[in-house]
């Protein structure tokens, strides 16, 4: 099973073509860079795209609507 539920975090975001705009340009940020914004530990996910779908899920990511 993929964690975090891609349905749970459609209710925020509202569409699957910014749920995967989003997650795939903060994980290339968070592979560029190495910058992360929760502890290690906290993390479900070992890569990139995991863990840029579980800061959108806590809200760490904030998307802005035209």
């Amino acid at each position: 099973m993929i964690y975090p539920s891609i349905d749970k975090i459609l209710n925020t975001v509202g569409s699957k073509y910014t749920l995967v705009h989003v997650a795939s340009k903060r994980s290339k940020q968070m592979r560029e860079t190495g910058h992360i914004q929760m502890k290690e530990k906290e993390y479900v996910s070992k890569r990139e795209i995991g863990r840029a779908l579980e800061e959108i899920e806590k809200g760490l990511i904030k998307i802005e609507k035209d």
